[in-house]
């Protein structure tokens, strides 16, 4: 694209080609013209001396003093030679004229008649050839029959013409080197408040809103109202790109929380039909077994049934913690925060889960029994706990121990259920909230685990906006959760 030039530099070219312009018409017309206004002038001025002799003449004063200082005067102010003399060539009143000039002049005027119409009078322009110089003439007859003769020379008017075109040359050159340079300073100023309106706009362009016009140099009213207005839009962009953000930002996040859902989906789908693949298939072999009675004797047959009600109470157990989570997950399980003894309930927990513990020869410690009172929903926390302390007897070693412990703070406690085993690899430690996610499947199977129970801790703690977690340590694995303490709440 042509590179265009600034309208700073647009005005300066344009005031200094009209500067330019007007001084060289001045100076033609100084050269072609002023020489022609001199003479004309001239004539004009002989014409007046013509006219103020003739009335002399016509008044008979020719001989009088006082019109004879007037006329020398007249003459010498317009650089003219004038003579005025009789018929017999005696001068009756003159100028500068050299006398021995009569007789020629006197032969010249009586060809000549007199004129009563000025503008007929017998004015002509002769050269000296002898000095080369040229004059403007008059020699003519006078009313009362007395004749008068005037000359001037054209050489000073040549001369003045000359000197006042050398001098308007300068002149012009100086006055054009002026302009310019005027016309750079006030085409700068009167451009300077467009000039910001321009750096104002590049910065809105690039989203820069913060960008302001400020009137400092007391610009004229439209230039004015144009930043007023350029403010305003910057604002209005402003305003509206703003809101067009937000609003992209919550499409956003629609297409990307559609796109989870959808991803859940798939992904529930999946692990749905791989966790009731298995028991299905068992559910189904044992069901043909008995149908086609592989076995006659009793205890086969109540073997193939406890396998098949093993296997339903599993589903059964999965699709119940399916829907518990799902109702967490979608906000339609509300919480009833409540006050309670943390204690009884971990106590509880603990007890009806003895059973299991010995069967996987596993010692559970918990030696608190002061009264702990927190907030929260009791029966989403007692689920809480369930899990943590079934999650630890099944990866807990044989003959291992799991330890329940409260740690106080000021405003919180936390709870952490500790049992020994080996530790939860690094690269899994992230995935272990995700639903149907297991570390170890083979085990997780064996003793008929879903993979549910740790999104299920999890998205009953976030309900409760605190905090959750898995410590590895040498010896075992640490799980823990965050109560709010009801006392440090009152205060």
């Amino acid at each position: 694209m042509k590179k265009k030039k600034t309208l700073s530099t647009q005005l300066t070219l344009v005031i200094s080609f009209i500067v330019l312009l007007i001084v060289g018409v001045f100076w033609m017309a100084n050269n072609t013209l002023l020489e022609k206004y001199y003479v004309f002038n001239k004539e004009k001025e002989m014409l007046a001396v013509y006219k103020m002799v003739d009335l002399a003449a016509k008044n008979d004063k020719l001989s009088d003093d006082t019109f004879a200082v007037a006329f020398e005067k007249k003459c010498v102010g317009a650089n003219i030679d004038a003579v005025v003399f009789n018929k017999y060539g005696k001068v009756i009143i003159e100028g500068t004229t050299d006398n021995q000039e009569i007789f020629q002049l006197l032969l010249e005027a009586s060809m000549s008649s007199y004129s009563a119409d000025y503008n007929n009078l017998n004015m002509t322009r002769q050269k000296d050839k002898r000095l080369g110089t040229e004059y403007i003439i008059i020699n003519n007859r006078l009313i009362d029959g007395n004749f008068v003769y005037m000359k001037t020379p054209l050489e000073s008017i040549k001369e003045s013409v000359s000197i006042s075109n050398r001098f308007f040359a300068i002149g012009g050159v100086a006055a054009i080197v002026v302009g310019v340079f005027m016309a750079y300073i006030v085409a700068r100023n009167m451009t300077r408040p467009i000039r910001n309106m321009t750096e104002l706009s590049t910065r809105m362009a690039k989203l820069d809103f913060d960008a302001k016009y400020i009137d400092t140099e007391n610009s004229a009213k439209e230039l004015y109202v144009l930043g007023e207005h350029m403010n305003e839009l910057s604002q209005t962009l402003e305003q509206t790109i703003t809101r067009l953000k937000v609003a992209n930002n919550e499409l956003q996040r629609d297409i990307k929380k559609k796109e989870e859902i959808d991803e859940m989906r798939k992904e529930f789908l999946s692990n749905v039909s791989h966790e009731l693949k298995t028991p299905l298939a068992l559910i189904s072999g044992y069901a043909e077994g008995l149908k086609e009675v592989v076995n006659d004797d009793d205890e086969s047959r109540n073997f193939y049934c406890d396998v098949i009600m093993d296997e339903t109470d599993k589903m059964n157990r999965m699709v119940m913690k399916l829907l518990s989570l799902n109702h967490l997950e979608d906000g339609s399980d509300v919480l009833e925060m409540t006050r309670f003894d943390l204690t009884p309930l971990v106590r509880g927990v603990i007890d009806s889960s003895k059973l299991l513990a010995q069967k996987n020869e596993a010692a559970i410690e918990f030696d608190r029994t002061d009264s702990v009172y927190v907030s929260g929903d009791i029966y989403k926390i007692e689920e809480v706990v369930t899990n943590y302390i079934s999650n630890a007897i099944n990866h807990c070693t044989r003959g291992g121990t799991i330890t329940v412990s409260y740690s106080m703070y000021s405003d919180r406690v936390r709870v952490s259920v500790f049992n020994t085993g080996e530790p939860i690899p690094d690269k899994d430690i992230e995935n272990i909230w995700n639903k149907f996610y297991k570390v170890d499947k083979a085990r997780t199977r064996a003793y008929g685990g879903s993979g549910i129970g740790l999104s299920i801790v999890k998205a009953i703690m976030e309900l409760h906006h605190r905090g959750y977690g898995v410590i590895n340590h040498k010896d075992g694995v640490e799980f823990w959760f965050e109560l709010e303490l009801f006392i440090a709440n009152n205060q």
